[in-house]
């Protein structure tokens, strides 16, 4: 079953990081005290932090190799404290997340995907689904900082990213490691 790296390009497909239309495309209306930039900001990262758990709690326990395995409970221990931190900036503003329905659904078929899959295909669909996601995820949080308009969710996506870029940069080591093609 191959459709984990599938699904993990259509959800980063679906993370928009242009100013203009995007969050109207992806995102509901925003919530009252976010711009619609923000807002679809945080319904991507939202959603983003769990997905990354799950995904990686599946592949802690599935994974053929130890370094996948680290990288998977690396992905679960970092992402924890992005959902507290993500969450208490929203409390702060006593807004909520708007709920992001079609990125919920490609999340839900990825780690239904990912859940199905053993042996060396979980390690490549991972593998190769984190990468993408990663990259994805960078540019979102760097079209936050660029084009965000509440300061604190530009720091939040500030101090966030340099740990997205090295999530990124692991991913592309095991993907190396495993003999995975890494696309610009």
């Amino acid at each position: 079953m191959k459709k984990w790296p599938f699904a993990a390009a259509v959800f980063v497909s679906l993370i928009c990081v242009t100013r203009a239309g995007c969050a109207e495309a992806v995102s509901p209306a925003p919530e009252p005290g976010l711009s619609a930039t923000d807002a679809n900001f945080v319904a991507q990262a939202n959603l983003g932090a769990p997905f990354q758990i799950d995904s990686g709690r599946i592949a802690e326990k599935k994974a053929t190799s130890a370094p996948i395995r680290d990288y998977a409970h690396l992905m679960v221990t970092t992402h924890i404290p992005v959902v507290d931190a993500l969450n208490n900036v929203l409390k702060s503003k006593g807004v909520s997340a708007p709920p992001n329905t079609l990125l919920h659904g490609a999340y839900n078929a990825m780690i239904a995907s990912l859940d199905a899959e053993h042996g060396a295909a979980l390690d490549r669909g991972y593998v190769e689904g984190q990468v993408e996601y990663q990259k994805g995820n960078a540019a979102l949080f760097r079209s936050e900082i660029a084009n965000g308009d509440d300061p604190d969710l530009k720091e939040f996506a500030r101090k966030t990213l340099p740990k997205i870029e090295d999530h990124l940069n692991r991913a592309n080591a095991l993907a190396k490691s495993i003999s995975l093609p890494i696309k610009d």
